[in-house]
């Protein structure tokens, strides 16, 4: 049965922690762009735009640290399986 372990525990780790990281940065980002205060209006499609660019970012984010989460759980069950 082939394994989908890829990536070894350091590196599922160093995954998770710069996606957290990541999700905070942009997902506050994402908000101080959404929300901004009287904007000239040639401007204000623009911080719109970039915010929602900033959370989609931050949703990539996500994806990433949901895939390192997987890899920490298959390489602790990995540490316990006798071959």
């Amino acid at each position: 049965m082939p394994s989908l372990l890829f990536c070894g525990p350091k590196v599922a780790a160093c995954g998770i922690v710069i996606s957290i990281w990541g999700v905070i940065m942009l997902g506050m980002l994402g908000i101080f762009f959404s929300a901004n205060k009287n904007p000239p209006q040639s401007v204000y499609g623009l911080y719109n735009q970039v915010g929602i660019n900033c959370f989609i970012a931050a949703a990539v984010y996500v994806a990433v640290g949901a895939v390192s989460l997987c890899q920490v759980r298959l390489n602790k069950r990995q540490e316990y399986m006798v071959t």
